[in-house]
């Protein structure tokens, strides 16, 4: 993983410094909190419904037990006890003190971290495939590019001020993990009929009151101009982008009023214009980001054999664990999402456990995942069941990834400003209701996202079912969508009609389940009998 060089280091201390300042100042009353929000923003800190919110950049999801250890230390010192993984792959902490956050960013610091860019109409937190070099479907690692564009994009003067917060994916392989269409910019790396490295461009995508998928912008841009183009299109969004209107500033919206071909012209014509700028890292300087993502020292020879006596550990590994590249070597995922728990949060005590875990079985690294899962990228196939030993007793090994209680889940009313309606409850009892994992199995693959509010925070028209919170009337309600995908397959679930109450809705999410039960053929996903069949025989369990 990237490491901080003396640059990095004193740019991140001295925005710590320069925020205990502004906070000092504001506890002293000699700004006010008009002045006061914009820097905040800056690093990360929101003011909520109960306390400061604070999110701390994770970038590409890539952490090393080090700063594990610190997100522990942050959540046991500074707020409750826990921690919030985000589909941005961050972690926010919810209870935190205006007075102490400048000694959690210096803290922070001390394990190259940072809240630098997590919120602002900037470019936020760069995000990636959570399986990126351990995956045998990709044609390179993701995160060198990822770290490249981070490197470009931090305090850029041009983009710190954009119409609106924009946010870059960027994966390497055909299998899309990590909703890259859904993205203001998306990004795959991708090889050329000559065998060349290059980047496969989206533009235009994203969520809240008007989901939109990103069209192809460019279908190969060489490696070596990777940040120009990136550059180009932020110049036509900043250019063209809407001010005056924050529901219409999306460069999603910019795409779409333009039209995708108008919008390719004048990116391309941009593209030209930056031409021998300099723009772009010389090849030395992407040579040594790429040396800082080399592969561990994997051992050769390994067995592939794994022990399945255990019938409790079989059901983990057929649903927990995917293949990797390397023989002898698996990728595993950790879940977030016991029954009953709350999607996504991490008490210290599990943080510190994922921590020494990541030391002892995965060469000192994990990841934080879209689906607010943790991965440990590369263990050792002879080490799985010891593995799940250690996370079966901290209630961390629910054999749920991809399964309809593996419930992607935004903070919601609990704790969001923005929020209509709680969102932790609904997954909750949804996650109970479907608790038994032979149900869940006989169901498959289900994605099932929930969002708070029309702010989409829990990707809920990505979803395969969808649920959506709206205040009727001072009531909170839920409506229920069909159909969506934020995977290669990606499509926008749709409303099915009249919304519910809180447990009317998992009540909603039972029928049209059954009702894919009874119609489905074959293997498939119910995301496929909802396509063949469309949204009628759904409509008429539902309302009749």
């Amino acid at each position: 993983m990237y490491k901080y060089d003396s640059f990095d280091q004193q740019m991140v201390d001295t925005r710590v410094e320069e925020f205990r300042d502004q906070v000092e100042r504001r506890l002293a009353g000699k700004i006010t909190e008009d002045q006061f929000k914009p820097l905040r923003l800056k690093n990360g800190l929101y003011l909520q419904l109960h306390a400061y919110m604070l999110r701390v950049a994770v970038p590409y999801g890539t952490l090393n037990s080090e700063q594990m250890r610190m997100l522990a230390h942050i959540a046991r010192k500074y707020d409750r006890g826990y921690g919030h993984f985000t589909t941005r792959q961050n972690i926010q902490y919810n209870w935190i003190k205006l007075e102490d956050a400048p000694d959690i960013l210096a803290d922070l610091a001390t394990v190259e971290m940072h809240a630098i860019q997590t919120s602002g109409n900037c470019i936020r937190n760069i995000s990636s495939d959570q399986y990126a070099g351990a995956a045998a479907d990709e044609v390179a690692d993701p995160r060198p590019y990822a770290e490249l564009l981070r490197q470009w994009s931090s305090f850029h003067p041009e983009f710190n001020y954009l119409p609106r917060k924009f946010k870059f994916a960027v994966i390497a392989a055909d299998e899309d993990r990590a909703a890259m269409r859904l993205h203001d910019i998306g990004i795959q790396i991708v090889r050329n009929d000559a065998g060349e490295i290059g980047a496969r461009y989206y533009a235009g995508g994203g969520m809240g009151r008007t989901p939109m998928i990103a069209p192809l912008i460019r279908e190969f841009v060489p490696i070596g101009e990777l940040v120009s183009y990136a550059e180009a299109i932020l110049r036509v969004y900043n250019r063209y982008g809407r001010r005056d209107n924050k529901y219409k500033a999306r460069i999603k919206i910019l795409v779409h009023e333009m039209g995708a071909e108008k919008f390719i012209e004048e990116v391309e014509a941009e593209f030209v214009h930056l031409q021998g700028q300099n723009i772009d890292a010389p090849a030395a300087e992407l040579e040594r980001i790429i040396a800082h993502f080399e592969e561990p020292a994997f051992e050769s020879g390994l067995s592939e054999d794994i022990d399945r006596t255990d019938p409790d550990f079989a059901v983990w590994l057929d649903q927990n664990v995917d293949a990797h590249k390397r023989p002898g070597y698996a990728i595993a995922t950790i879940s977030l999402k016991p029954a009953g728990g709350i999607p996504g949060d991490a008490s210290s005590a599990q943080m510190d456990l994922m921590a020494d875990l990541a030391e002892q079985f995965s060469f000192d690294e994990c990841r934080v995942t879209h689906s607010q899962n943790i991965v440990l990228p590369h263990v050792r196939k002879a080490d799985l069941y010891a593995l799940w030993q250690k996370l079966d007793e901290a209630g961390l090994a629910s054999p749920n990834l991809d399964l309809i209680s593996d419930i992607i889940a935004c903070p919601g009313l609990d704790y969001c400003s923005l929020a209509n309606a709680r969102s932790i409850p609904v997954a909750q009892k949804i996650a109970k209701r479907f608790a038994d994992i032979d149900r869940q199995k006989e169901l498959g693959e289900l994605k099932l996202k929930i969002s708070g509010c029309i702010n989409a925070c829990g990707h809920h028209h990505a979803g395969h079912i969808g649920i959506l919170g709206v205040d009727r009337k001072g009531t909170e309600n839920y409506q229920l969508l069909l159909g969506g995908s934020g995977a290669e397959d990606v499509s926008l679930a749709k409303i099915t009609g009249p919304g519910f109450d809180e447990d009317g809705i998992v009540d909603a999410i039972e029928t049209v389940t059954d009702v894919y039960v009874a119609q489905r053929e074959d293997d498939e996903r119910f995301v496929d009998t909802y396509r063949r069949l469309g949204m009628a025989p759904f409509k008429e369990a539902l309302y009749g």
